[in-house]
């Protein structure tokens, strides 16, 4: 991740990408049957998405409809804080289903930048 961020004059989003993605990779990880992949792209609205596709078509309960904004489990468990994290650090985040039958899932989540050619125009 900072090898590419890097090469493309966006290192300073390095520590809050690497979040991003690694929160996303691990969901993807344990929570479905494999495959997934990581994909990262620039938005014209000025943010990097990071984005982790699986085949399993469930959409989290942290990043789907009735999350409830803030939220982070109770008691000493070490695990499912990932998507608090994922909402907390991104700007805006989501999931999306793909169409076909079996094409799963993309959850993503978005960190902001700024391209000096362009006028920043986010409010």
């Amino acid at each position: 991740m900072r090898s590419v961020l890097s090469a493309y004059n966006l290192g300073e989003l390095s520590p809050t990408a690497e979040l991003l993605a690694s929160e996303l990779l691990t969901n993807a990880h344990l929570h479905t049957g494999g495959p997934y992949a990581l994909h990262i792209r620039p938005t014209e609205s000025g943010q990097l998405r990071v984005g982790v596709w699986d085949k399993d078509p469930a959409i989290p309960s942290g990043l789907g409809a009735g999350f409830v904004h803030g939220a982070m489990p109770h008691g000493a468990s070490e695990g499912g804080r990932g998507l608090g994290l994922v909402r907390a650090y991104a700007d805006s985040w989501g999931a999306s289903l793909l169409g076909e039958p079996g094409g799963g899932k993309v959850l993503w989540a978005e960190c902001g930048w700024r391209d000096p050619a362009r006028p920043d125009t986010r409010t």
